[in-house]
């Protein structure tokens, strides 16, 4: 059982991995003041990589220090210092680990207490309920936007190749810009960049095609897919397969396969289209019909606790499988699997009747872990859903100021300069 899992796989020409097992994105929101990694993300990283994984994909890293998901996010820009970046390579690449750094733009998924670019295909703002007043209508793109983020897309994987980056994954998923445009749920254009998934798919092709310009054709790169969005009238599992074979004649590696947004929360297990989805390994009876007939390798990611349901995923046909959860409760599961196959992290979904709320407190209690281990200190199993949510709004606030300052002066000296 354990051979295929814990082997050497080659997933790229240029990239063979100890094992199949791949820590996934998650955001830690621990870079600097000036959104640089600093020694808060190197610790953190590093029990990652000294944890046994073969493959670690950074929480998502911003290509616009304007749109950013959240305050304490890393921004990496053509004019960023990358000596930072070059340490948190290094680190993560220990114990024969490889490292993608993900990239990503928020699009219209930018709360409107941070200020900033607050962009999407179409002027359609999230649809949260009585929530929805975290975010602000978004402003329909130009011509010009697109092309700056098709551009900054190919600058900061140029710039990860730099620092010493295995590849980057482009974040094209969880209701981010480039799976706002996939979607017709929220691209409503009538333009060339609208209309048919063909022309919904073309910034995501264009971001491709800029991103192996900058850096050839000898650097790893994926792309994270919704499998489904899991909304009524959205991007669903006939369209990634679509996009999947588009993606494959523009030489990408992988693709990581996930669903939702923050509409609708597939990725911690809750769908908005009463579809039901697997306590664990959430999308994998969902996709396996695709995983047969990709021409490309895929990796599936959500839900997986269990040394045999990781398992399932490898026999299923994809080539590699990811974790995120479970490595912020226990970075070292990898190392454990190998001589305690029967060891799992049982985490509790959070049943609360306000859905936003619920998942905000989710998405509180593993910050709090990865805060925890940013520090040196070990991850706890037993956190209260509303402190940690509280506690994570407070931390927000204060953040949310600093960043304010940092934009502020970022304008001021950019002013200066003209």
């Amino acid at each position: 059982m354990l051979q295929d899992l814990f082997s050497a796989v080659q997933i790229t020409p240029q990239t063979t991995l100890k094992n199949r097992f791949v820590k996934a994105a998650m955001e830690e929101n621990l870079a600097s003041n000036q959104q640089l990694p600093d020694e808060k993300l190197f610790r953190l990283y590093q029990q990652w990589a000294q944890g046994g994984v073969g493959l670690i994909i950074t929480g998502n890293v911003m290509i616009d220090r304007m749109a950013m998901t959240g305050p304490g996010g890393v921004a990496l820009e053509h004019d960023t210092p990358l000596a930072p970046f070059v340490k948190w390579a290094n680190i993560a690449k220990a114990n024969n680990t490889k490292v993608w750094m993900q990239l990503n733009h928020p699009g219209r998924q930018v709360f409107k207490a941070m200020g900033g670019k607050n962009i999407a295909p179409s002027a359609i703002t999230l649809n949260l309920g009585k929530h929805s007043n975290l975010f602000s209508i978004p402003q329909a793109m130009i011509e010009n936007e697109i092309q700056d983020v098709i551009k900054r897309f190919g600058q900061s994987a140029y710039k990860a190749k730099q620092a010493g980056f295995n590849g980057v994954e482009i974040h094209a998923a969880h209701g981010y810009l480039l799976a706002q445009f996939l979607s017709p749920l929220t691209n409503q254009r009538s333009d060339e960049w609208g209309g048919s998934l063909l022309n919904r798919a073309k910034l995501l092709i264009e971001v491709i095609k800029q991103v192996r310009q900058c850096c050839g054709t000898d650097f790893d790169v994926a792309v994270k897919l919704n499998s489904a969005d899991f909304q009524r009238g959205g991007f669903d599992i006939d369209d990634a397969e679509q996009v999947i074979n588009w993606l494959a004649e523009y030489n990408v590696n992988l693709v990581e396969l996930s669903g939702g947004s923050y509409e609708a929360p597939a990725m911690q297990g809750r769908s908005a289209d009463d579809r039901t989805l697997a306590r664990e390994a959430y999308f994998l009876s969902f996709t396996e019909s695709l995983v047969k007939r990709s021409p490309i390798p895929l990796m599936l990611t959500g839900g997986i606790q269990r040394l045999p349901i990781a398992q399932k995923v490898i026999d299923a046909g994809f080539s590699l499988c990811g974790l995120a959860t479970t490595l912020a409760y226990k970075p070292n599961i990898i190392n454990k699997w190998q001589t305690n196959p029967n060891m799992s992290v049982s985490t509790k979904q959070i049943s609360w009747e306000n859905k936003t709320f619920a998942a905000l407190a989710t998405m509180a209690i593993i910050k709090r872990q990865l805060r925890r281990m940013s520090r040196g200190n070990k991850p706890k199993m037993n956190d209260s859903p509303l402190w940690s949510l509280i506690l994570d709004q407070i931390k927000t606030k204060r953040r949310m100021a600093k960043y304010k300052k940092y934009l502020q002066a970022h304008y001021l000296a950019t002013k200066n300069q003209l």
